[in-house]
């Protein structure tokens, strides 16, 4: 598979490019007017097209498979919609776009004529999402009332980054919100409420974020999710409540938590703990991960597989992010 990358940032290169040569696979065109990251592009990527805006890759169809689109969020939905109306498989970087309404558009510009188009919600292949995923399928904790999750970091000082002084397209609600919504939903479904707490602490945009969102159809399953920057003592990265016991996990891609002493003495290859009381169990990490994701989409485009991510999925995550900034504003629960 040949991928054509729009940006070549924190993004492009640190994440989409890397996951591409894991899987085997080619980055030979890229979008990117910067010279320092022209020079990258040549290092990484030898014989690799280089192009100065959208409009010279499209141009370029034969250059590449499909598209990916790793830009900063506030551009996400109007250069999808360019890429989707020249008909061009589409892999978009979360969130597809600001809004719900954009969402939708987007997905509405792919079904007719249909597009091929999927969505970079990467985190529902974490480690610690699939281990989760296989203890409630096992039964083992019981009925879940309850998810507690937790992106939470010390840095108390910006790094000076868009997503941090952006107000359009920039903060932890669409960033980091994006991701727990999503993983939320996954595993106990639609969300039908929402209350929530934003605040702007250290950055222009909301670096303090809660959530409580009660799910449809799941036995009363409310998932309280929270994304900090200022956050001494970040606290503990899942917590998952159920009748017969809690799954547990500490900490999170290495970020320093006080908590992490509780893993003392576990065993390679296990991801959290079941709990009850002070009685604890590892747990034997599922297989799969990230470099699992590149893969799929290569079995969607060209062997009829389905869709890694149903952008339909974004939408709906949308509507949450969306009742979410409206709770806060009036302090009250919102119907999504």
């Amino acid at each position: 598979m040949r991928v054509g990358l729009v940006g070549y940032g924190g993004a492009g290169r640190g994440i989409h490019a890397r996951l591409v040569k894991a899987a085997g696979f080619d980055v030979t065109a890229v979008v990117t007017r910067s010279p320092e990251r022209r020079e990258q592009v040549l290092a990484d990527w030898p014989g690799a097209r280089i192009f100065d805006d959208l409009d010279e890759l499209l141009d370029a169809r034969d250059a590449y498979d499909l598209v990916v689109l790793a830009s900063p969020t506030q551009l996400h939905e109007e250069q999808a919609a360019v890429v989707l109306a020249e008909g061009v498989p589409l892999l978009l970087d979360k969130p597809v776009a600001l809004t719900a309404a954009g969402a939708q558009r987007l997905v509405d510009l792919a079904r007719t004529p249909a597009v091929p188009f999927t969505v970079f919600q990467n985190r529902r292949w974490d480690p610690e999402q699939l281990t989760l995923r296989a203890v409630l399928d096992s039964g083992e904790i019981g009925q879940v009332h309850r998810l507690e999750r937790r992106w939470e970091r010390f840095r108390p000082e910006s790094l000076g980054r868009w997503k941090e002084n952006d107000p359009e397209g920039g903060g932890l609600l669409l960033d980091l919100g994006t991701h727990l919504v999503d993983s939320a939903v996954q595993l106990f479904g639609p969300v039908e409420s929402v209350y929530a707490e934003l605040r702007a602490l250290s950055t222009p945009t909301e670096d303090d974020v809660f959530l409580s969102l009660q799910h449809a159809g799941t036995g009363g399953v409310v998932s309280h999710l929270w994304g900090g920057s200022v956050v001494g003592a970040p606290g503990p990265r899942t917590r998952v409540l159920g009748s017969n016991g809690a799954y547990v996990v500490t900490t999170f891609e290495n970020d320093a938590s006080p908590f992490e002493v509780m893993d003392a003495g576990a065993p390679a290859g296990s991801e959290g703990w079941i709990a009850r009381g002070s009685e604890r169990t590892f747990v034997p990490r599922a297989s799969g991960g990230h470099e699992d994701f590149y893969p799929a989409v290569a079995r969607w485009l060209h062997e009829g597989a389905p869709v890694p991510v149903d952008p339909q999925d974004t939408v709906h995550t949308a509507r949450v992010l969306d009742a979410a900034r409206a709770s806060a504003v009036t302090g009250a629960r919102v119907p999504v």
